[in-house]
């Protein structure tokens, strides 16, 4: 239950630092209001998914202790302190100034936007693998690993939609803008720590 605890606060927290995800969501909420950012919302969901699927899958082929599958576990260490790093160097300096998008686009159209603008972001796909690294090398059950693609799917979308409804409301963004750099701290220190534990894990089985 503690892994479970730490891997989703680490997933979680980075779904809190803006990337283009979030600014296409801002954009057709403003656009359209929270019903037409509803396609874009589920067509990052399913791209997500389909991370979290062949993440998740993928590492769970490969042999523990075989040499592909430590380069998988120190390329995951390796992004996650990547990642830590940037959202550390980069607190404070996002902006939630998205545009309005033009147009009413269908929310087919949206959806075909939300996944392909998920789909072709390398970084959701060296997260997710990351995370997978993480779990597998606690030796985690194939339930507790379906309860946490499960969990990460959900948390995708009631976060993108909870900014679908929230971006139109301008109290609410500028109190989000004011916790930010403090939200990208603490994702920074939680991907670290995530980082730390694989790598004493890969040098303990060494």
């Amino acid at each position: 239950m503690q892994d479970f605890a730490l891997i989703a606060a680490a997933h979680f927290l980075a779904l809190l630092s803006p990337g283009p995800d979030f600014f296409l969501v801002a954009r057709s909420a403003l656009a359209q209001g929270w019903r037409g950012a509803v396609g874009a919302c589920l067509g990052i969901t399913l791209a997500n998914g389909v991370f979290i699927v062949a993440a998740f899958g993928g590492v769970a082929v490969l042999h523990p202790g075989s040499t592909l599958f430590l380069a998988v576990q120190l390329a995951g260490c390796a992004y996650l302190l990547y990642l830590g790093w940037l959202f550390l160097r980069h607190a404070g300096k996002s902006h939630l100034d998205a545009l309005p998008a033009t147009g009413k686009a269908h929310w087919r159209a949206g959806m075909g936007m939300g996944f392909l603008s998920a789909i072709l972001n390398p970084k959701n796909a060296l997260f997710y693998v990351s995370l997978a690294s993480v779990v597998a090398s606690r030796q985690t059950s194939s339930g507790w690993t379906l309860a946490y693609g499960a969990w990460m799917v959900c948390a995708v979308l009631a976060w993108d939609m909870a900014v679908a409804l929230a971006i139109g409301n301008a109290a609410l963004r500028q109190r989000f803008a004011r916790a930010l750099p403090a939200l990208e701290r603490l994702s920074g220190a939680m991907l670290i720590l995530l980082a730390a534990l694989l790598l004493l894990h890969v040098a303990g089985s060494a």
